[in-house]
């Protein structure tokens, strides 16, 4: 049975669609070269103050690792840093942090589980990093891949909660991930990580997170430009335009 012309016309009109900021995929800028030639740029977050930090030990073999796929890192020491809304935002711990995740084009967040969760060392980063910052957005279109170690038998209720903010923050997460259990028999008393299977997933992680950075820095602008947000952003424009014309 042949459908009505009418209906299928219908279904292809748009009536609820702003076409001025309407786009369709550019095939230009999604496959053009890289024009970046920069070392790939990687900020490493752990949610830890304690010594011998399990998720400090995490991050440095991560960092090595990163740095032998040609890659600049950064660590942040959370070290005195204020809890979230406790110090006004030129803190010096606080502006410190920021310059960082806005210096990333790539980031690892790696916390313990503490009571089944993420600490709160860890959670208090991730608050201070706001979505927009001066007319940046910091975290937005950038590459996030997720760890944590454990003390005992294997979870991932910490990486499964890291996911969930890196979405929130508009990061672009990796699928590949790593859950260290047992922590303490995966480092030697110098502090490496001895040859294992966890240490094997972490090299995966980092390989896949170097991959997907390359890939994507230089058009994460227009890998998250949304339809919503150019709509809106015109409608602002047009008030204001209307505001300074009265």
């Amino acid at each position: 049975m042949k459908r009505d012309s009418a209906l299928v016309e219908s279904e292809d009109t748009f009536p609820a669609l702003d076409e001025t900021c309407f786009r369709e995929a550019e095939h230009g800028a999604l496959f053009e070269p890289d024009p970046v030639t920069h070392r790939p740029r990687i900020l490493l977050l752990r949610g830890s103050l304690r010594e011998r930090s399990f998720s400090r030990l995490a991050n440095e073999e991560a960092a090595r690792i990163l740095r032998r796929f040609g890659c600049e890192t950064k660590v942040f020491d959370p070290a005195g840093l204020p809890l979230a809304d406790g110090a006004p935002e030129d803190h010096p711990k606080v502006r410190e942090l920021r310059d960082l995740v806005i210096w990333s084009e790539g980031m690892v967040w790696c916390s313990p589980e503490r009571h089944g969760a993420m600490t709160g060392i860890m959670k208090t980063q991730i608050d201070w990093i706001p979505l927009a910052l001066g007319g940046v957005r910091p975290t937005r279109g950038k590459i996030l891949a997720v760890m944590q170690v454990c003390g005992g038998s294997q979870s991932f209720n910490a990486v499964n909660q890291l996911r969930i903010l890196g979405r929130w923050m508009r990061l672009i997460t990796i699928p590949n991930q790593s859950s260290v259990a047992r922590a303490f028999l995966e480092f030697d008393e110098a502090g490496r990580m001895k040859p294992s299977p966890c240490y094997d997933r972490i090299v995966d992680v980092m390989e896949e997170l170097v991959k997907f950075t390359l890939l994507t820095r230089a058009r994460a602008g227009y890998l998250v430009d949304r339809y919503f947000e150019r709509k809106e952003s015109a409608a602002e424009l047009s008030a204001w335009v209307n505001l300074k014309s009265i």
